[in-house]
């Protein structure tokens, strides 16, 4: 399944959302790639994600913001 993350560069709470996903992959066996979306110079993403991130995003278009616990994440991704 591939996952968007919303980022920008210098996003510390980002790698840790990063590391929560490669955490829930582990432990679930799920196949998961991450996508990550740059909102830095993109008007309408700065505008829309700018204060929320890291955020990801499921193939739905479903949206999970920091701060998440493992459980919610795995909640999420499975």
């Amino acid at each position: 399944m591939i996952i968007k993350l919303y980022t920008t560069l210098g996003c510390h709470l980002c790698e840790q959302m990063e590391q929560l996903v490669a955490q829930a992959a582990f432990e679930q066996s799920l196949d998961i790639h991450l996508q990550h979306v740059e909102i830095s110079g993109d008007d309408q993403l700065e505008e829309r994600y700018g204060i929320r991130i890291p955020v990801i995003q499921k193939p739905t278009g479903e949206e999970l913001a920091w701060p998440v616990t493992l459980p919610q994440l795995i909640a999420f991704l499975t």
